[in-house]
């Protein structure tokens, strides 16, 4: 079994960090350079930085941000929100990511992860997967969770991989800050559907939530916010209880 990732995400506001409730009801969490510090400390396996409002608001990712953000780090870093051409990504990479990650451009244009890959291959290229349950299927949401398209999850999942993602971070809308746990059924259909690893997002609320994401799906890593934002979950324990569940951990 593949060993299992823990994934902080710092969804980014106005320079702050921040989180919701189902993509609505938006709180502070923190200052977001001292958030990435303290999730190094305490052994997350990679950080990922979504710059929510910045597709909505027409603008660019907080490059600036992200510069002061991977200074401090030194695990492997996400950068989202607002990507839509190799020009944006050449700079999020130089400012110091690792790994983009694109949802509604790719939707658009789905030629643009195409073109990431070829220019920095397929390992930098995340796409991510607003998903939302309703008349009886999947559907994939863009613009921060604001438009729906006739598209369904699975069939984009697979499409996205064809095309050249190097993984997929697949968030539930449904369940996405309830803290009810991460969605099973969606996740499952999409981790067995595709080759490439796919980030569980969406509902994590305790231990047990991202044993059960481990264990009833092929997802590769588990990814939370508000948990590890408020200091519910500390990083440290949640990855002890899963090796005493012989989940083979980072």
């Amino acid at each position: 079994m593949v060993k299992k990732r823990i994934i902080p995400c710092l969804d980014i506001k106005d320079g702050r960090t921040v989180k919701g409730v189902n993509f609505i009801g938006i709180r502070d969490a923190g200052d977001p350079i001292a958030l990435a510090k303290k999730y190094v400390a305490e052994g997350a396996d990679e950080l990922v930085f979504l710059d929510i409002t910045a597709t909505v608001e027409k603008r660019k990712t907080l490059i600036g941000l992200v510069e002061k953000i991977s200074e401090e780090i030194n695990i492997p870093f996400t950068v989202g929100g607002g990507i839509n051409s190799i020009e944006d990504v050449s700079l999020i990479i130089k400012a110091g990511a690792d790994k983009v990650s694109i949802n509604s451009a790719a939707v658009k244009r789905p030629q643009l992860i195409s073109e990431i890959a070829r220019e920095f291959g397929n390992q930098s290229v995340v796409v991510a997967i607003d998903t939302k349950y309703e008349t009886n299927d999947w559907f994939v949401y863009v613009n921060g969770g604001k438009v729906p398209t006739q598209l369904k999850s699975v069939e984009w999942a697979k499409k996205a991989e064809e095309l050249g993602a190097g993984e997929l971070l697949l968030t539930s809308m449904n369940n996405d800050g309830t803290k009810n746990g991460f969605a099973i059924d969606i996740t499952n259909l999409v981790s067995i559907s595709v080759n490439i690893p796919v980030i569980a997002s969406g509902g994590a609320g305790s231990k047990e939530h991202f044993k059960n994401v481990f264990l009833q799906t092929k997802a590769s890593g588990g990814l939370a916010a508000s948990i590890f934002h408020f200091g519910e979950i500390p990083i440290p324990e949640l990855k002890k209880y899963l090796k005493n569940q012989n989940i083979p951990i980072r």
